[in-house]
């Protein structure tokens, strides 16, 4: 469960973030965390 609300949020700051929505709210930070977040389950496989 908790991976289908992860990848909804992650497709949403996408497809935000190339409409240009996060620029302009001043969000861009969102990206940089579900990065981060991604980022020890890619060091685990």
């Amino acid at each position: 469960m908790l991976f289908t609300i992860f990848y909804v949020v992650a497709i949403l700051a996408i497809i935000l973030h190339f409409t240009g929505h996060l620029e302009r709210w001043g969000m861009q930070w969102v990206l940089l965390v579900l990065a981060a977040s991604v980022f020890p389950a890619v060091l685990y496989l």
